[in-house]
C-alpha cells in the first residue's frame, strides 16, 4: 500500500540530495520516477540540483496545476513506481490533496521534501 511522505528539515540538510537518490534507486531497478520542483524557485532552471553536483531535469509546479492531473496523465502514458516532490513547503493544501488522491486512486508512494 502507497503512503504519502513528508521529509522536513532545515536548509542545507541533504533534502534535495536524498530526493535524488530514492530516484536513482527507483530506476536503477527498471522503475519510473516523476519529480516535481516548485516554479517559484528559480534557480535550477526546472531541475532538482544537490551541492553534491548531481542533478535530475524535473517539472516545475506552481499554485495552478492540478498535481492529480498532471500525475496522472503522466502515469497514463507510462507507469509510474513514484512521484518526489521537492520544495514542497510551496504546494498548495488542494495540491496535497490532490497528491493523496494519486496516492490512494494509483497506489503510487508520493515522496515531498521541503522545510
Amino acid at each position: 500500500m502507497a503512503k504519502l511522505y513528508f521529509y522536513y528539515s532545515t536548509m542545507n540538510a541533504g533534502k534535495s540530495t536524498a530526493l535524488l537518490q530514492a530516484s536513482h534507486n527507483y530506476e536503477e531497478r527498471g522503475m519510473r520516477t516523476l519529480l516535481y520542483t516548485a516554479q517559484i524557485d528559480s534557480r535550477d532552471g526546472g531541475r532538482i540540483h544537490s551541492r553534491i553536483g548531481i542533478e535530475r531535469e524535473a517539472r516545475h509546479f506552481h499554485a495552478q496545476l492540478d498535481m492529480k492531473a498532471d500525475v496522472f496523465a503522466e502515469h497514463q502514458r507510462a507507469s509510474l513506481a513514484c512521484v518526489l516532490v521537492d520544495e514542497a513547503q510551496f504546494l498548495t493544501p488542494a495540491q496535497v490533496r490532490q497528491l493523496g488522491a494519486v496516492v490512494d486512486e494509483l497506489n503510487v508512494p508520493v515522496l515531498c521534501y521541503g522545510l
